[in-house]
């Protein structure tokens, strides 16, 4: 029986007939790999995704964490499946062998990692935060930091946090005011709130590692003056061993719409409560140097913001699945050529207007799951490159696709849950079946790690301009190749190359003509615009690599892929020529809106 989760058979194509992934295997960080061992673990993470992490996804939901005061309690399904997920050594999966890791290409982590956030997002939520907290302290922490820290959290023993938002603060990082006040022995002491913290509190593990955003008194203002900290929920002793509880203490639970089964906290730190050492503060040790914490931190943002573009993906998909499989079994209505009220009712998968939800749904998320692999396929060439000139040119095209790879699928992708839901109709928004909870847990990912409008000025204000463009311009050279590939098929492939060659050179012109005037503001007003209309023609490119790949293929699989292609290129590209209209104009509607015309 196929898994409602994921589509296996779509993974194998995407790695291995399209990435290549196997080709990675030449190089020496990989060398000790072969497709069986990539195979392997694909087995095993669908293996303990559907047998430990999918079946208390809906008890998750419905029995949230609760806090009495003193403890976080969680169903104890969580605890089991996270078990199972560190005795697989998954949390190492990416890791160097150092480090006690497999090692394994990013590209396949990915992979891997959708299986759970299929699964139970709740439940993965735990991890996800954990494995990016590890690999910002492999990149910038001391020897000392990481065999204290990363490796227990490897081995499933601590989980790990990311500690940035404030109340009054916001997304707005420079008005934080937590405070690291440092102390003649090196560490420092941190006195703070921080809020929305996932995984801030429970009793899954032995320990909890806070990465927290801090600013030491009289350090520079705004961003240029914070410090990244970590601070630990227990400290360790020099053997390893748990010591003294620090002085970080849960004020409270948030209660969200979606992703009920991760804790989301406010923890307050240095409140008095413990007094680690008999002094006040929560002891805090710094990661790398001072006032350098913000760009320490988007090491971990940036992953997350893929891991959010992943997971916005992965519930976009195991939607789409159930509604295929729910389309395929429920009989109503007949054809609208038959004139037999008695005949016998049909599949609603018959009918066109369910097609229709079904192909778009389809276009998103393998459109969406294909552009995560890409990223992440960088991300392995960043690491091994063969020369500086891969290195800057995967790094540059990288930095580009991160804002469109997290922002994309967390809009689209959640309308492929939306369209999940009316495929199943009026059953869609019940709690009987798992859709209506698919959409409530990916309502909060255009939201997380960045809104629509955070991304949007990063993609425009900063990614399309910065280096002179070589960002835009690495962007370009690796859409003129699949251009290339596509006329030199003749055809149909062809054919789509010349529509997404026209609609992109009107966004790189479109892009030039908003910033000839000199009018930033404007410029900028419709940055979430032109986000979305850059993530179209993103993923029409993605969608013509994949048909490349699929050319002069036969079967129902090619077959399906050619007509979400078609779709895509026939029902969604052309909706970014009317926001290119708008981009172009430098309309001011939204600037010259009055406070008091709401």
């Amino acid at each position: 029986m196929r898994s409602t989760l994921l589509s296996r058979r779509d993974l194998d194509f995407l790695l291995y007939e399209w990435l290549d992934v196997e080709g990675l295997t030449a190089r020496k960080r990989f060398a000790d790999h072969s497709r069986e061992t990539f195979d392997g673990v694909l087995d095993l993470c669908e293996q303990v995704a559907t047998k430990y992490f999918a079946p208390h996804n809906k008890l998750n939901d419905a029995n949230e964490p609760t806090f009495d005061g003193d403890r976080v309690t969680i169903i104890p399904e969580v605890a089991t499946a996270l078990d199972a997920f560190a005795k697989a050594d998954l949390l190492g999966m990416t890791f160097d062998n150092r480090f006690g890791g497999a090692q394994l290409p990013f590209t396949v982590g990915t992979a891997c990692f959708a299986w759970f956030q299929a699964a139970n997002v709740g439940t993965s939520g735990y991890p996800f935060l954990t494995l990016g907290n590890a690999n910002l302290l492999v990149a910038h922490g001391s020897e000392e930091l990481i065999d204290t820290y990363v490796r227990p959290m490897l081995d499933g023993r601590f989980f790990g946090t990311m500690c940035l938002s404030e109340t009054q603060a916001g997304s707005s990082l420079a008005d934080i005011v937590t405070r690291a006040e440092p102390r003649d022995d090196g560490t420092y002491r941190v006195f703070g709130n921080k809020m929305w913290i996932s995984g801030g509190d429970h009793e899954l593990t032995e320990n909890i590692v806070h990465l927290v955003l801090a600013k030491i008194p009289g350090g520079p203002a705004g961003t240029k003056g914070i410090s990244l900290f970590v601070v630990p929920r227990f400290l360790v002793n020099s053997d390893g061993s748990i010591g003294e509880r620090n002085d970080v203490v849960l004020a409270g639970l948030n209660h969200k719409m979606g992703f009920r089964g991760t804790t989301n906290t406010v923890l307050n730190f240095g409140e008095g409560r413990y007094t680690p050492g008999g002094a006040a503060g929560a002891v805090g040790y710094l990661v790398g140097e001072p006032h350098r914490g913000l760009a320490y931190m988007f090491h971990m943002m940036n992953e997350a913001r893929l891991g959010v573009g992943l997971c916005a993906t992965s519930l976009g998909y195991t939607g789409y699945l159930k509604s295929l499989e729910y389309a395929r079994s429920r009989e109503q209505g007949r054809s609208p050529l038959s004139k037999d009220p008695s005949a016998a009712q049909v599949p609603i998968i018959g009918h066109a207007d369910v097609k229709r939800m079904l192909l778009a749904q389809k276009s998103y998320v393998e459109g969406a799951l294909a552009l995560n692999l890409y990223c992440s396929r960088l991300v392995d060439l960043q690491h091994t490159a063969e020369s500086e000139d891969e290195r800057s040119g995967a790094t540059a095209l990288l930095d580009i696709l991160t804002p469109v790879a997290k922002s994309w699928p967390s809009q689209w992708c959640l309308e492929a849950n939306s369209l999940a839901i009316q495929v199943h109709g009026g059953y869609g928004y019940t709690r009987e079946y798992d859709v209506e909870q698919h959409y409530r847990d990916n309502r909060l990912n255009p939201i997380h790690e960045g809104t629509h409008g955070i991304q949007g000025m990063d993609l425009l204000g900063r990614k399309a301009v910065q280096n002179g463009g070589a960002s835009l311009l690495a962007f370009g050279g690796a859409l003129s190749g699949t251009l290339a590939a596509a006329t030199e098929r003749g055809g149909e492939l062809a054919e789509l190359g010349v529509a997404l060659q026209a609609t992109s050179q009107r966004l790189l012109a479109v892009t030039a003509e908003m910033f000839a005037g000199g009018d930033i503001e404007a410029a900028m007003a419709n940055s979430s615009i032109y986000l979305e209309a850059f993530g179209h023609v993103v993923v029409a490119w993605i969608w013509l690599e994949q048909l490349v790949a699929a050319d002069g293929k036969t079967g129902d699989f090619y077959d399906g892929k050619r007509q979400a292609g078609r779709y895509f290129y026939r029902y969604e590209l052309p909706k970014t020529a009317p926001q290119l209209d708008l981009l172009a104009s430098l309309d001011r509607t939204t600037l010259d809106m009055s406070d008091a015309w709401f």
